[in-house]
């Protein structure tokens, strides 16, 4: 059972019979009148601080709207994504509508209740370089990625998406991944020149328009690598939360809050 399969059933069960929430992790934030989500600071148009140095984007919208829903207020945490991804939050955080991709490793520590989104991962290369026409060119080559992503996984050969219909196709031989904490420094290394500190970087589709419209220095190259779904994740152990998660998030996209919202950062509609 795919994901968007499986969020379906759910609301289905909750709107066929009275809906009955609790679990530790609702009562928290019931008795704090806080919801704790947990994202990413340097990852635009999803999230980042914007001039008012407050965090913003498509991200920070959507939780702000599953907050809005359980008529609580909102605290944002940004630690690394390292932290993020390795999962174990003991009650720190209540929430990941962060961008993260379902994955086997990932499926260790989380549920993924609701998919809202998806993209394409591509390779970014410097705007004056044209060595690189493919995936298939990366071969031996030095390759940015954020630390503990799907692109590190990639470059690894071993990543594996849950919910994917189609086999990972790995075009290249041995690739150098070079992790970053923050996306932002692998880009600034990049705009140095291929081959100083990167020859390429591999990221999301959106992530990297948003910076090119921005900055001439960077260009896509060659096909999409692979779709990624994109999914809020939570601790594993409370499955009235991951319900009451899959309905607020099933009615804020079906009263076209979620499209609203991707049409503001995004100019299209990813979440359909």
């Amino acid at each position: 059972m795919n994901l968007r399969t499986a969020a379906a059933l759910s609301v289905t069960l909750l709107l066929a019979s009275p809906a009955v929430f609790a679990g530790q992790t609702l009562d928290r934030i019931t008795q704090s009148k806080q919801l704790v989500g947990v994202l990413m600071e340097n990852y635009p148009p999803f999230s980042f601080l914007n001039e008012q140095n407050q965090l913003d984007g498509f991200d920070v919208d959507v939780t702000k709207a599953v907050a809005d829903k359980l008529g609580v207020k909102l605290k944002l945490e940004t630690p690394s994504w390292e932290v993020i991804a390795a999962g174990r939050w003991n009650g720190r955080y209540d929430v990941c509508i962060c961008s993260m991709t379902p994955s086997a490793a990932r499926g260790q520590v989380f549920n993924f209740p609701f998919e809202y989104y998806a993209s394409p991962a591509v390779v970014v290369v410097n705007s004056n370089d044209d060595t690189i026409k493919s995936a298939a060119d990366l071969s031996g080559k030095k390759v940015g990625v954020g630390s503990a992503s799907t692109y590190e996984a990639y470059l690894a050969k071993d990543l594996v998406i849950e919910g994917a219909n189609t086999p990972i196709d790995y075009p290249f031989k041995a690739v150098q991944a070079v992790p970053y904490d923050n996306e932002t420094i692998a880009f600034q290394d990049l705009a140095l020149g291929t081959g100083k500190r990167l020859d390429a970087m591999v990221t999301n589709l959106v992530t990297a328009k948003e910076r090119i419209d921005h900055d001439p220095r960077f260009k896509i190259t060659g096909a999409v690598l692979y779709a990624e779904p994109n999914v809020v994740a939570t601790e594993k152990g409370d499955p009235q939360w991951d319900a009451r998660l899959t309905q607020i998030l099933a009615e804020l996209k079906s009263d076209g809050t979620l499209a609203k919202i991707s049409q503001k950062w995004i100019g299209s509609d990813i979440t359909q």
